[in-house]
This record gives C-alpha cells, structure tokens and sequence, in this order.
C-alpha cells in the first residue's frame, strides 16, 4: 500500500489560507445566524441547542388540499438541532459557543462560525495526537472513591492537566458509604486539601445539594477511573440526565466503560456539566516538561536552589526538593510522581 504524506505547507501559504478563511468569514451572509452552544459531537454532525431565535421567523409552507403535509420544523429555545459545520472552521467540540443556521424545511442546520473559547482541555490519544476534549470549562471535578482503588499518579496528572489550561480543580471523594473507620484515602484527600485544593465529600445516591451548589452557574467536565461513579453522580445532581450507569467488575475490580462521547447537559440557571468517556490514563507527552511544575505548587519555592543546575533530585547532593522531604513541606510520594511523569513526557517526546 503506498504511504501519501500530507504536504507541508510554507508559512506564506499558511498565512495566505488563513487570509481565505477569514475573507470568507467576513463576505458570508450572516443575517440567518442564531446562537448555539455545541451539546454532542457525533463524527461530522454535532447536536447544537438553540440559544436564540430569528428576528423573523420563517414561515410554514401552507399545502394546497390535494398536496401531502410537508415536513416543517420550528425553532424553539432550548430545542437541539443535527448540524454539519463549514469546511473553514477548525475542530469543534461539546461546549463550543457557536453561529448557526437552520433549515426548517430539513431539520438541520449549518455551523458558520465558533465564538473565542475562554478554555480548552485536550488529552493525547492512542495515536499520539492531542485530541480537544471540551471547551469553555471553568471547572474539573476529579472523582475517585475507596473501590476501585485510588491512583495518586492518576489524580496528580489529572491536576497537572487543570494547571495547563488555567481550569480550577474540585476533588470528589464519592461512595462514602464504603469508607472505613481511618480509611488510608482520607489521608490521602487530606495531602491534597494542605495544598489549597477543593474537595468535597458525597455519596453518589444520597444528598448531593452541596455538590449542586458548588456546580451551579459552572460549565463542567467530569474526569476519573472507570467505576468511580462519574455517571451516577451526575444522574443524581440532573436526575433527566438519563446517563447509563455499570456496575464493577467482581473479578477485576475495574471500572467498565460505560460513557461513549462527550455530552452536555443543562444545569442550573446557567450551569453544564460535561460527561466525557472514562479513561484509565490522562496522557500527558503532549506538554512542555516545563509545565508539569503547574501541578505541583508545593515544590515551587525549591526550585533552582539545588546546588547543581542538572539535579536528577535523587539521592543528588544538596537537592533542595529532597531537603524539602527531609523537613515534612514536601511529600515523597509528590516529589516520586513529580519525577516519573516529567521523565515520562521526556521519554515519550523523543520517540516521537
């Protein structure tokens, strides 16, 4: 099978397609638009909801007695429409503010322009190409619970995301009936709430009113193991959410995937929250090393006070960050998973 390699383009015809794209912009009929926010994505056609309606609404066709009713749609706020999008516009995603049009006479309607997004969040995929996950997020609820045993390394990379695209972080330790009496995952949650993060504690099928208020008035995106109730939560807080639900696995104690694509769905007076696919891994090989420091905030005032300016910051003479172990401001288990993912998004940059 011949390979086809996808031509590089030169700066010039770079900013020269660009200038297309934005001449077309400017000479379209934008009379038709209306507001729309992006709710599913679905390959080539997203669900957009209505956020305004024409200052003229188009009229219904009016059959003559012999003729068939035509099929006509109305838009109405709220409503969710089948759109395609212009070949112009970049990648879309569920939470993208956008221009459309619609066509009632077909039921669908056509994406022309996205607002600017005030946030991104992206993950690497199993093909090592950052994939755009939700946009306009302004907060990440990362949920874990006693069973399926927590990952620390998760969590922190999941942190290490957040810091990345400047999106608070809320810290969701569900199933609280499964917890025992000085259960290790409260020392845990304890590490992070020294270090200024938000948590909470809840139970997925109990009173879940403080976890609304918090989400109220927020756009949201939900992160975590597999099982670890992300779906049953938000189930809960938006009981018309309709999410599918699973069970865990007795025999391997994993969550099973249970969510396919990523969907928005209305909270509140102007709140959303996201339900994006479980993922056991938050890849992050796709960053600069540099801003894996973005997650760790507590081994900020220790770096470059190491005595040498190439420190590994194991076993190295006169570490500043394993002094910060020695004196109890810093934890091996951060530093340890400090260490391991910055060498893994090294190791990873170079094969690629």
């Amino acid at each position: 099978m011949a390979l086809i390699r996808k031509r590089r383009l030169t700066e010039q015809q770079q900013r020269r397609i660009k200038k297309q794209q934005t001449e077309r912009q400017i000479e379209r009929d934008d009379s038709q638009d209306l507001e729309g926010l992006i709710v599913q994505h679905y390959g080539r056609q997203l669900e957009v909801q209505v956020l305004s309606l024409p200052t003229e609404h188009p009229i219904a066709p009016t059959p003559k007695p012999d003729e068939p009713i035509p099929f006509w749609r109305p838009i109405e706020l709220g409503d969710v429409w089948r759109c395609h999008t212009r070949t112009n516009l970049d990648l879309l995603v569920t939470g993208d503010r956008v221009k459309w049009q619609a066509d009632p006479n077909t039921g669908l309607g056509i994406i022309t322009a996205v607002h600017e997004r005030s946030s991104l969040l992206t993950r690497p995929d199993r093909y090592h190409k950052v994939k755009p996950v939700a946009a306009n997020v302004s907060l990440i609820v990362i949920v874990f619970a006693p069973l399926p045993e927590p990952a620390p390394m998760l969590i922190d990379r999941y942190l290490v995301a957040c810091a990345h695209a400047g999106i608070p972080a809320l810290l969701v330790l569900n199933k609280q009936d499964l917890l025992k009496p000085q259960d290790p995952i409260l020392d845990l949650l304890d590490e992070y709430k020294a270090l200024g993060y938000e948590s909470l504690i809840c139970q997925s099928n109990s009173d879940l009113s403080e976890l609304a208020k918090r989400l109220d008035g927020e756009t949201v995106v939900f992160v975590g193991q597999s099982g670890v109730g992300k779906s049953s939560l938000i189930n809960t807080v938006v009981p018309n959410a309709a999410q599918k639900t699973n069970v865990i696995s007795e025999n391997s104690a994993l969550g099973q995937h249970t969510t396919t694509s990523t969907r928005l769905i209305s909270f509140g007076e102007n709140g959303a929250l996201i339900d994006s696919p479980g993922i056991r891994e938050f890849g992050l090989w796709h960053l600069p090393v540099e801003s894996i420091k973005d997650g760790f905030p507590e081994l900020e005032p220790y770096f470059g006070r190491c005595q040498f300016r190439n420190c590994t910051h194991i076993n190295a003479k006169n570490c500043a960050l394993e002094h910060g172990v020695t004196e109890g401001n810093i934890l091996q288990r951060r530093l340890d998973s400090y260490l391991r993912l910055t060498e893994e998004i090294q190791t990873a940059q170079q094969k690629v």
